[in-house]
């Protein structure tokens, strides 16, 4: 039996969100542990499909024994190629959910968390070439400066940086014990695990390359969408979420919004939910990894 170690988050609003009709195609373009996937083919109907994406191979760990499923081992970023390959030119509906897999965070050799010591890996797909110690210590000065305030948003980048490159310079920072020891010189006291989770987001999201994957997949959602389908999208930091508002809101990553004669916003999509939707007190309690979950909802006009 197929382990499941993904608890879907905003499941119920992810779901009405989507506004499944039966025979629908649809896309999860982060099956991961393939909780949404699941919610997803209950309401589907017999001759719906859900495409499915994930480039991490421990996900095809979790494909569901169902005929409408389609998994795709890939990043979503070419979700418009392989829809090409399975003749598929519209969908009626799309969700993304942003958030790294909690198995992959509690699995110590992946190193995405500094909570374990592992190699300082963090490559969600594992046959890529680049993984964190190659930033860490082949990535010059200014470079890493560059990641930690863009993808970070840390405000000593050029100290934690500087310091990095002094250390790696007496020995390889290969470790994600070792990037922690080190970061924590620079973190400030009374928010020092923030600061951590803060630097290993950074170093994550280059690794990955994730907002470049990110706005492909926001263009492409747009051209496959059918009139009236939904974009449904569960962010985690504000980096991603502001891609994802200024896009649905504008059709664009800037945020800037044009208008017709007549004051109206030009733009492919209209919100469906004007105020963010965020996890209730009941899911903390029992999901805490959903505090930051920012859920987005916008059709196809």
């Amino acid at each position: 039996m197929t382990q499941v170690y993904h608890i879907p988050v905003l499941a119920n609003e992810s779901i009405v969100g989507l506004n499944l009709q039966p025979g629908a195609d649809v896309v999860d373009a982060t099956f991961g542990g393939g909780g949404h996937s699941r919610l997803i083919l209950e309401n589907l109907g017999d001759d719906g499909r859900l495409f499915a994406f994930d480039q991490d191979e421990d996900a095809a760990g979790n494909i569901i024994d169902d005929h409408r499923l389609f998994f795709i081992r890939h990043n979503f970023r070419y979700i418009q190629n392989f829809l090409q390959f399975y003749e598929v030119k519209e969908v009626d509906a799309i969700f993304a959910d942003f958030g790294v897999s909690s198995h992959d965070f509690d699995v110590a050799e992946r190193g995405f968390s500094f909570r374990f010591e592992g190699a300082l890996d963090m490559r969600m797909n594992q046959d890529a070439r680049t993984d964190a110690a190659k930033v860490v210590n082949g990535y010059t000065e200014q470079q890493l400066i560059s990641i930690f305030k863009m993808y970070g948003e840390i405000k000593n980048a050029r100290s934690l940086a500087s310091t990095i490159c002094k250390k790696r310079n007496e020995k390889p920072i290969k470790t994600t014990t070792q990037l922690k020891e080190i970061a924590s010189e620079c973190a400030p006291k009374a928010i020092e695990n923030k600061y951590l989770a803060q630097v290993f987001q950074a170093l994550r999201i280059e690794v990955n390359d994730e907002m470049e994957a990110l706005k492909e997949f926001l263009q492409a959602s747009k051209h496959l969408l059918k009139k009236g389908g939904r974009l449904v999208v569960l962010s985690y930091h504000s980096l991603e979420d502001r891609l994802c508002k200024n896009f649905m809101r504008s059709g664009n990553f800037e945020g800037y919004v044009e208008k017709d004669f007549y004051g109206n916003i030009i733009s492919p999509f209209k919100t469906i939910n004007r105020k963010v939707i965020v996890p209730a007190a009941k899911e903390l309690k029992v999901n805490s990894r959903s505090r930051s979950a920012k859920l987005r909802v916008a059709e196809k006009i």
